[in-house]
């Protein structure tokens, strides 16, 4: 894989290692900040829910960092090419159904990240 892909790779691992802290840790501390229009008191009874919501990203992230830790390029490359389009279409669903900005957040680096391992 190219450099760039390796960076896109790597940045949208950590992205989603933020969002599993965020949902499994900060939900309700720093989740009515970032959600302010989300009503202020679902957030303790919405915990388990993000915390499981966390926990599958957590999967996304492991995945692409799996994905650069294998030493055959083909493999690497179908790994993160897997894991990718999970996020993209984990990005879209959310897009569709909570907020619009999910797609420049998360479908958009994957989209583009995909381009550059199959373009580069």
């Amino acid at each position: 894989m190219s450099t760039l892909s390796i960076i896109l790779i790597a940045l949208i691992a950590f992205l989603h290692l933020y969002i599993l802290w965020f949902e499994m840790f900060a939900w309700t501390t720093r989740g009515p900040k970032v959600f302010a229009s989300f009503p202020k008191d679902l957030f303790e009874p919405t915990k388990t829910l993000a915390a499981n919501q966390g926990l599958y990203n957590g999967f996304l992230s492991v995945g692409l960092i799996w994905s650069l830790l294998i030493g055959d390029p083909a493999w690497a490359q179908n790994v993160a090419t897997c894991f990718l389009l999970f996020v993209a279409i984990a990005g879209i669903y959310g897009a569709a159904t909570a907020s619009r900005k999910i797609l420049y957040v998360q479908t958009i680096p994957a989209i583009l990240a995909l381009l550059s391992i199959h373009i580069f």
